[in-house]
């Protein structure tokens, strides 16, 4: 990620944090209620055509990931945000039940804004 790339990153992370904690203390972490706020902060949900073609707009919001715990999966309630700044910078976040989280990163090859699920 380019030093100019890191610094809009940042910038957009600082913009998403109030949004996130304000939805946080209202106890709203279901992607529906995370994808209006982020919508009203005036991203764009991320179009793809047929082919996978992009076709605008740089959000992602997607359902918390399904992770195993004891004997079995689990997916537990919250939303993750991917949030394309730049070819070369996201800015990934989640909020759950118990906390929230912003940080910012470099897209992943396979996966966009989001890491690659865990291998088995």
């Amino acid at each position: 990620m380019s030093p100019a790339s890191e610094k809009d990153a940042r910038r957009e992370a600082n913009r998403i944090e109030p949004a996130l904690k304000r939805l946080w203390k209202q106890g709203k972490w279901d992607p529906k209620s995370v994808r209006s706020a982020m919508l009203g902060l005036g991203y764009k949900e991320q179009r793809t055509g047929p082919k996978g073609e992009q076709r605008g707009g740089q959000l992602e919001v997607r359902g918390m990931e399904r992770r195993f715990e004891g004997d079995h999966y689990v997916t537990h309630e919250g939303a993750r945000i991917g949030l394309r700044v730049h070819k070369d910078a996201c800015v990934t976040a989640f909020v759950q039940k118990t906390n929230y989280q912003v940080q910012v990163n470099g897209p992943y090859l396979e996966t966009g804004c989001f890491a690659p699920p865990f291998a088995h």
